[in-house]
């Protein structure tokens, strides 16, 4: 079986702690590999869209020595060349602690340079106070809740478009999950989100979708690769008019993750849910 693209990276091993900058500690991963397995390629994608990264560890030095802490925000092109490899992103941003900078704008500008030149894509960074964080609060997903839904389950590995099931019914309507869960393919750790999904179309049967989402929690893929597969297994099932997938997932190592997959360009709402 080959090694994913992720066993080179500094995932699942022993890493120094470096504290002053270095932008040589982030790496990247390619996204052809998973687009080719998924059947298409950067020059046919069958979605536009952006990854959230929302990171809650950043911190620098004033010219007088003081500590700063701020909230960041990135967000990725979904057409990037590249993924960014979380935990040297995580490494990258530790850099940061001992390093000495006037403002935020001149973090964000450092920060938004290394990024996209690791990306091979424009990644926008914003940067905010804990107090505007704090004022922002938390949301709640909009939509139907599918968890409560009285059905077994007993699969919880191999996600397949096979478990969705529609009707010729047409609607309009938005569902959310907070059932679900996957693992990191190079470490098999577990991996928490919400996934939110609003359609026109077919109408969706609910609890197939239930059953479909849950059979991802064995499943060991990235947060990227697994919304992407969700995206176009409905989009297969349905023959949507729209179709937008995302999904919130729980942080680690002071970083969240929070792709967005739609057959049309729109706003995204980057609203923290009450499990990040």
């Amino acid at each position: 079986m080959p090694h994913h693209p992720a066993q080179y990276s500094p995932l699942g091993k022993s890493s120094a702690y470096i504290s002053h900058y270095d932008a040589s500690l982030l790496f990247a991963i390619a996204r052809a590999t998973k687009w080719a397995e998924l059947g298409f390629s950067a020059e046919n994608l069958p979605y536009v869209g952006v990854d959230i990264w929302n990171c809650y560890e950043l911190s620098w030095l004033l010219p007088s020595g003081k500590p700063v802490v701020a909230i960041g925000q990135f967000s990725v092109p979904a057409d990037s060349v590249n993924i960014i490899e979380s935990k040297s992103f995580k490494l990258y941003l530790n850099s940061f602690n001992q390093s000495v900078y006037a403002s935020f704008a001149e973090v964000e500008a450092v920060l938004s340079a290394d990024l996209s030149a690791v990306a091979q894509a424009p990644v926008q960074v914003q940067l905010k106070t804990l107090d505007a964080v704090t004022a922002e609060g938390l949301q709640q997903p909009r939509g139907v809740c599918i968890d409560d839904l009285d059905i077994s389950i007993n699969r919880y590995e191999h996600p397949s478009l096979e478990l969705l099931t529609c009707a010729t019914e047409q609607v309009e309507e938005q569902l959310y999950s907070h059932l679900l869960k996957s693992n990191c393919p190079v470490t098999g750790q577990p991996d928490w989100g919400t996934v939110q999904i609003e359609y026109r179309g077919a109408a969706l049967d609910h609890a197939s979708l239930l059953t479909y989402l849950v059979s991802f929690r064995q499943h060991q893929d990235f947060h990227e690769q697994c919304v992407e597969r969700i995206f176009l297994d409905l989009q297969a099932c349905l023959k949507p008019e729209f179709l937008a997938v995302s999904a919130r997932y729980v942080r680690r190592g002071g970083l969240d993750i929070n792709p967005y997959r739609s057959t049309e360009l729109r706003s995204v709402d980057n609203s923290r849910l009450a499990r990040q």
